[in-house]
Parts: structure tokens; C-alpha cells; sequence
């Protein structure tokens, strides 16, 4: 029987003084860079299964499953800096010097987290329906309700919550049943704290950030999460970044269309190529 591609790689754990944080890393031992995946709030590393089977012989690959999440769990006081902090000593650890960064959701939270402190690692970022930072992208409004996210879902029966999840930020079944799949790992009492820490904590990290690195911008044309895709217009109209719709798709874009998802990943990749020594062959 043919392995998982997880089965494949190889699984680490990293101890820390919150605890332990599980991660994926494959053997490619003649990069010194790497495709770093990072899943969205309330999933786990499966999220990228299609993006890692489809560049694992070619590239270094590492995901985790973030603190707090999926195996990286009991874990005690989420914060994005924290976070970021612990994913610079893995990767350290690992000896990967430089990265091309690419976050769904919450993973583009900590991914731009990350780049506050540690740019000069980031070869560049991709960014999949997630949001920018930026004080003047969020009103009022907007923070408040990010703010009541934690007692709100406590409103929901623990089922019902957690379809309507998983519902919510998908198009596909198999992007349903894989978002499911995750959420079911966790308590009602987990899910609602993690979608409290999630975007709460993204309030006390955000600020305005210059990236002096290549970034892409990528949003499902069905993702109703919130009002990510008026976001990531507003990213894309203020700073130039490009940015593509992926059809067919929602919040889970790079699993709803990972085809579509996957190719606009590889095209960057070989933009980065061009210009960037490093990823000359």
C-alpha cells in the first residue's frame, strides 16, 4: 500500500516552554531553502497536502501543525509572536536559511508576524485568502467584532459549529471533509478559543509593515470568510502586489482548486528564480 505523503516525510517534534509543536519536514538535503506552508486557524498541516505532494521531489517542504493546533497540542498561551519566534528556531534548527513563506489564513497571520522581526529569511510570501497588516486596513468595527468571536461561537451547538465551519470556508467535498476531518480533533471549548485567540491575537500583532520581498496575493472567488476578499483588494490596490482569484474555490482555496493553486505558487517560484541568487540553478 502507498504511503501518505506525511508518512514520507519525516516527523519532528520541537519542545518548548508552552509545549510541544509537531512538523513535517522531507529529505532534500541540496537546498539550503525551503516552501514553508502554514495552515489556517482551527486546520492542521493536511491542509497542504496537494501543495507538498506536488513539490516534494523538487523542493524542500516543511509544514507544521501551529501551536495549539491538531498534534502540537496541550499547548498554553498562543501568541502570533511566539509563534513566529519558535518557527525562527525551527527552522533554524532544520538549517534552513531561507524560505519562501506561503500562509493560508491565520498562516499568513503568523507568516507576517514572522517578517516583522526576521525579514532577512524570506526570500518571498505567498499569501492565500488571508489579510494584510496594516492599521488603516481594520476600522472600529471591524476590531470589535473580531473581538466577540470567542463567545459567540460558544452559542452554537458543538455539531453545528463545527459543520458550519468547515461549510463556510470550502466549495469541494474533499475540501469539506479535510477541513472536518481537522476540526473534529477538537473540543467545543477548543474551537471556540482558538477562533478567540485567532483573530484577537491578530489585533495585538498588526501594524503597518513595509515587505521589502516579492509577495502574491491569492483569494478564492467564493470565500466569505468574513470580508477577506474586500482585504485582500485593498492589500492589492495599495501596495501593487498582484493578485489572482482562484475559481471555484473559498476560504480553503489551495484544497477547493489546489490544480489552479499550485501553478500559481511554481509560476512565482520561477519569478523568484530569475532575479534571486540563490534560487539559481
Amino acid at each position: 500500500m502507498e504511503k501518505s505523503i506525511f508518512e514520507r516525510m519525516i516527523q519532528k517534534q520541537f519542545k518548548t516552554e508552552n509545549g510541544n509543536i509537531t512538523y513535517w519536514i522531507n529529505n532534500c538535503p541540496k537546498q539550503d531553502y525551503a516552501l514553508v506552508f502554514l495552515h489556517g486557524l482551527t486546520a492542521d498541516h493536511t491542509l497542504f497536502e496537494k501543495q507538498i505532494s506536488y513539490f516534494e521531489e523538487r523542493f524542500k517542504v516543511f509544514c507544521w501543525d501551529a501551536p495549539a493546533h491538531g498534534e502540537s497540542r496541550p499547548y498554553l498561551n498562543f501568541s502570533y509572536h511566539s509563534a513566529a519566534k519558535q518557527l525562527k528556531d525551527i527552522l533554524e534548527k532544520e538549517r534552513i536559511k531561507k524560505a519562501v513563506f506561503i500562509g493560508q489564513s491565520m498562516g499568513g497571520f503568523v507568516i507576517q508576524t514572522f517578517l516583522k522581526y526576521y525579514p532577512e529569511l524570506a526570500i518571498g510570501f505567498v499569501g492565500i485568502d488571508t489579510t494584510p497588516f496594516g492599521l488603516s486596513y481594520y476600522s472600529n468595527s471591524d476590531k470589535w467584532w473580531l473581538r466577540q468571536i470567542e463567545w459567540m461561537s460558544h452559542c452554537y451547538p458543538y455539531k453545528a459549529l463545527v459543520k458550519a465551519i468547515a461549510k463556510s470556508c470550502t466549495c469541494t467535498q474533499y475540501a469539506y471533509e479535510n477541513m472536518l476531518t481537522a476540526l473534529w480533533k477538537y473540543s467545543k471549548q477548543e474551537v471556540c478559543h482558538l477562533m478567540g485567540i485567532g483573530y484577537s491575537g491578530f489585533l495585538e500583532e498588526n501594524c503597518d509593515l513595509v515587505l521589502e520581498i516579492p509577495v502574491l496575493i491569492l483569494v478564492g472567488e467564493n470565500d466569505r470568510t468574513g470580508k477577506v476578499r474586500q482585504y485582500c483588494k485593498a492589500w492589492q490596490e495599495r501596495t501593487g502586489y498582484p493578485l489572482h482569484v482562484i475559481k471555484n474555490a473559498a476560504h480553503n482555496s489551495n484544497i477547493d482548486n489546489y490544480e489552479q493553486v499550485n501553478n500559481e505558487i511554481e509560476n512565482f517560484i520561477n519569478t523568484l528564480k530569475g532575479s534571486l541568487p540563490c534560487l539559481r540553478k
